[in-house]
């Protein structure tokens, strides 16, 4: 499982012309997931990016999580985290996990957030999304579980 985590002002996702979600400032999170990952994968990355000291203190070192700061993150499914682009021009998408295995894992990650304490944000699975980012650093960072 993989997730892209940006530090970001504000983040939103839209999907057919409609906000579906959005954060004034937090981590947006880009998961992927991989067809060996697990229940156990969703809830590591969830507790990883809740405490991942990206976030500046009062004196703008980052030392602090979002965990102790905004609390907000948005979470969005992305399945060619796994491209493999090793054979040519045109990427391979034979790492990423079919949806039917993918979409339970990115929710779990989701509620493990909301569990932690997040307010969450996400995007829609299975649809073709707009992501706007922008990016406080810029500071991003990949997990991999």
């Amino acid at each position: 499982m993989r997730g892209l985590v940006q530090r970001v002002r504000s983040a939103n996702v839209t999907v057919a012309g409609e906000v579906v979600g959005a954060i004034e400032g937090g981590l947006c999170v880009l998961v992927g997931v991989t067809h060996h990952d697990t229940p156990a994968h969703a809830r590591k990355l969830a507790e990883k990016v809740w405490n991942l000291r990206v976030m500046d203190d009062d004196a703008g070192v980052m030392n602090r999580s979002v965990a102790d700061t905004t609390g907000q993150v948005l979470v969005v499914s992305q399945f060619t985290l796994y491209g493999d682009t090793s054979g040519g021009r045109r990427p391979s998408w034979t790492a990423a996990a079919r949806p039917e295995h993918a979409e339970p894992l990115v929710q779990l990650v989701v509620d493990q957030l909301r569990e932690l304490g997040a307010t969450v944000a996400t995007g829609r699975f299975r649809t073709e999304m707009v992501v706007a980012i922008e990016n406080d650093g810029p500071v991003t960072v990949l997990i991999e579980i």
